[in-house]
């Protein structure tokens, strides 16, 4: 039963869309607001989420630029009054995968849900590996061998990036702007402190490194010999 999470304020709204939803086959979550909704998403285990635009505590769409921002690339489908092209394009760019303004029909909802879960993407059924190193994108679970590697959020998005560049010597700047999105590079040992903390969990003391520090340069991500 594939698990929803729901992130909407009106309760009525969100007792109807689960009633239909439950009735389809689905299993649904829910959150009455955005700050309870972004930490049910960064949670994960949901395989599509659906958000409303508009919600106390943090709007939708500042919902989903964080949870992109932060690597977490499950499908969404933004709900919203604003129905304007304008409002509908912000939707999308903001990282929504799909779009329905209200009012509409249930069977609509539903149908838009299972359409994306349809729809083949890089990062649903798709695992990362390295080595022994794993790392399941749908179901953002590593793994090095039988070993579960416990990860906070910006760990698994510096980790996806290097398992994408494996072999790749990556400066700090680099990882600066793709990791952490910085439009300039500040003096921090921001990296740093991070890729320790990665390195530690990725690399135990009776493991070969998989993590190296390329001094004066940066760092590599490659296969144990």
């Amino acid at each position: 039963m594939p698990k929803l999470l729901l992130i909407e304020d009106d309760k009525e709204t969100a007792d109807e869309i689960r009633a239909e939803l439950t009735e389809s086959g689905f299993e649904v979550d829910w959150a009455p607001n955005g700050i309870e909704g972004l930490d049910k998403a960064r949670s994960g285990g949901a395989a599509a989420m659906i958000v409303d635009r508009l919600l106390p505590g943090m709007d939708g769409l500042t919902i989903i630029e964080a949870l992109r921002h932060e690597g977490l690339r499950t499908p969404v489908l933004v709900l919203s009054a604003l129905a304007a092209v304008d409002d509908r394009v912000r939707g999308l760019r903001a990282g929504g995968d799909d779009y329905l303004t209200k009012p509409f029909a249930a069977l609509e909802l539903v149908a838009r849900v299972e359409a994306l879960l349809r729809r083949p993407t890089e990062n649903q059924d798709s695992i990362l590996r390295v080595g022994p190193l794993e790392l399941n994108l749908m179901e953002r679970v590593a793994k090095r061998g039988d070993r579960a590697i416990d990860l906070l959020p910006r760990e698994y998005r510096l980790l996806e990036y290097m398992m994408r560049r494996k072999d790749q010597v990556l400066t700090r700047a680099m990882l600066l702007e793709e990791v952490w999105k910085y439009k300039f590079v500040p003096q921090t040992n921001l990296v740093d402190v991070h890729m320790g903390r990665l390195r530690h969990k990725v690399d135990e003391p009776n493991e070969p490194s998989m993590i190296h520090n390329i001094r004066g340069v940066g760092f590599i991500l490659r296969a144990p010999v």
